[in-house]
């Protein structure tokens, strides 16, 4: 057990699938500011403002998963070398089309969310309420964000 009852390997399991989010939502943050920075077009003040908003949640989600896993024992990564190893989310080649900004956010928390039940699977399984909880947050704020976007582009 570790030093908060948590099984070894179920804790280095989740701080292995924590540290593939934390890759993921580096890089996404990374887009999104790029979004805020760049976005042109009609819709500039509305999704400047969105993208600002978005970025700023996002770190604070970072520093949580950072220190969740330092709470399990383990070591955040915080190379954005290793981070390209371990990310299904990519960089965004393009950052100007707020349209195509948004389809790329509605992309990347879809994504989250997905990895978000497994390590909600995995925390359960390990009796880790902390985590659990963390990963149970982010889904549900997560899911009304995708119903939002998903809205702007007229896709629900």
């Amino acid at each position: 057990m570790n030093k908060i009852g948590i099984k070894e390997d179920k804790s280095k399991l989740l701080v292995q699938n924590l540290n593939e989010l934390l890759a993921n939502y580096q890089i996404f943050y990374t887009n999104v500011r790029g979004f805020h920075w760049n976005v042109r077009g009609e819709k500039f003040f509305e999704l400047h403002l969105k993208f600002e908003e978005l970025y700023n949640d996002l770190i604070i989600k970072i520093d949580e998963i950072a220190e969740r896993i330092l709470t399990l024992g383990g070591s955040p990564e915080y190379r954005y070398s290793s981070y390209f190893s371990q990310t299904t989310i990519k960089e965004a080649s393009q950052t100007a089309d707020g349209i195509k900004n948004m389809e790329n956010i509605l992309e990347s928390l879809s994504f989250l969310i997905s990895k978000e039940r497994i390590i909600l699977q995995i925390s359960g399984d390990a009796d880790d309420e902390g985590t659990n909880s963390l990963m149970s947050d982010y889904i549900r704020e997560q899911e009304k964000l995708v119903w939002m976007y998903g809205a702007f582009l007229n896709k629900n």
